[in-house]
């Protein structure tokens, strides 16, 4: 047992449930790739303010959940909570949007980390695989994105999700909402935290969880209500269009997610099988955060989707994924001369693209095709001396136990046949 162990809060990734996660992160990247988007990668922490202001001073990730250190230059630097606003300011760093081609499409795969109570589905460093199209005020991006997240999931077979679906309205209409949500929130019977939200940011104790909170927001004033005509036209093509590509979804009028950038289109993924954790993923429109964080003018629209939580669900669902085998092939050699002469066919084997692995340490050959049952090979390669002298190799077929010799020259073109 080592001394040290994995922080509280956090995980490791070992094989073989690390291979799943590995799937799931494939699968949700898979359709962004065919769709136009370029890989992006950050670093794990930026300057404080680009979260406290992009993120929003108000939000709990900003006032109470962020990591924070202070470099020996004095810098004041956080690990990230998420992903949007880094994405962005490397976008913009980048001068991705002057290229001339908008929108610039990205989606990006890495840790992000929050000081939360640790629970299953909630950690303290998590996985996301996320998507940004910035840059372009358009309901087919907004449409494309959700399409995309649910070919994702259902690629992985998860189909007990929901898509909730929300607009938040713009600077036009917002303001006018706020007032009426404002004015309806403070005769309420709230702690003293809740009350300074409301004057910071009233949307964000729609998102409160607290039951006691909930029952008193019955009759709070609906977004509907107060959307314009032109935020109005724009959610109903969103959800013309994800009717016209067969996605369900569900209206959620209290939706607002936990970050103060969202305008207009907002979203959620949820999982039942999950608990109280049962978001896997989300995200939305974001079309004034260019310009709070000192940029132009970049209409922008994004999600991520949690690579922890979906392996949650999968599990909460019984998915089984087809997990690509890890080894083909087992060499087992018996004598100095065969582990020179296998060692040379494992590597032929690899460069073939076949997954090859070898018995390393010189063990026995019981020891050896044990360690071969272990590795899930469909055929192991055993050679000795008189072997080599004939030229062959055993080839066992470890699925039947049917065991036969093969030219060792024509081992590779043997297995790469076999193994189709």
């Amino acid at each position: 047992m080592s001394t040290f162990q994995a922080p509280k809060g956090t995980y490791d990734l070992t094989p073989p449930d690390s291979a799943k996660y590995l799937a799931v992160r494939e699968a949700i990247a898979a359709p962004l790739r065919d769709s136009g988007y370029g890989y992006i990668e950050t670093p794990g922490f930026e300057d404080v303010e680009l979260f406290a202001r992009g993120v929003g001073e108000s939000t709990d990730i900003v006032t109470k959940e962020m990591y924070t250190l202070t470099t020996k230059g004095g810098a004041e630097l956080a690990l990230r909570p998420e992903g949007t606003a880094s994405v962005l300011r490397a976008a913009l760093e980048a001068n991705l949007h002057k290229a001339g081609n908008l929108p610039v499409k990205l989606w990006y795969s890495g840790s992000y980390y929050r000081y939360e109570r640790p629970q299953k589905g909630r950690y303290r460093h998590f996985s996301q695989v996320g998507a940004e199209a910035i840059g372009t005020e358009d309901p087919v991006l907004d449409a494309e994105l959700i399409i995309l997240a649910d070919q994702a999931y259902r690629s992985l077979g998860l189909r007990q999700f929901r898509i909730l679906l929300n607009s938040l309205g713009d600077k036009e209409c917002r303001p006018v909402y706020r007032e009426a949500l404002q004015t309806f929130l403070r005769d309420l019977d709230l702690d003293e935290e809740t009350r300074r939200r409301i004057e910071i940011n009233p949307l964000r104790v729609l998102d409160d969880k607290r039951a006691d909170v909930q029952k008193q927001l019955t009759d709070a004033p609906k977004l509907r209500d107060y959307l314009c005509d032109a935020c109005q036209a724009y959610h109903e093509e969103v959800r013309a269009l994800l009717t016209a590509a067969g996605v369900v979804y569900e209206d959620d009028e209290k939706l607002v997610r936990g970050l103060d950038y969202y305008t207009r289109t907002t979203f959620e993924f949820v999982h039942d099988g999950l608990g109280s954790q049962s978001a896997v993923g989300g995200g939305g429109r974001y079309d004034g955060l260019s310009e709070m964080i000192g940029g132009p003018a970049l209409p922008s629209v994004g999600w991520a989707l949690g690579v922890d939580r979906t392996v949650l669900a999968l599990e909460a669902e019984g998915v089984e994924l087809d997990l690509p085998v890890t080894t083909s092939v087992y060499a087992v050699p018996l004598g100095e001369e065969a582990r020179r002469a296998l060692f040379a066919l494992v590597t032929e084997l690899r460069r073939a693209g076949i997954a090859a692995d070898f018995a390393f340490g010189g063990r026995g050959l019981k020891g050896a095709m044990k360690s071969a049952n272990r590795s899930g090979a469909r055929y192991t390669l055993v050679a000795g001396e008189r072997d080599l002298a004939e030229g062959v190799v055993q080839l066992k077929d470890m699925e039947s136990g049917e065991q036969n010799a093969v030219p060792l020259a024509e081992a590779v073109a043997e297995l790469t046949k076999r193994l189709g």
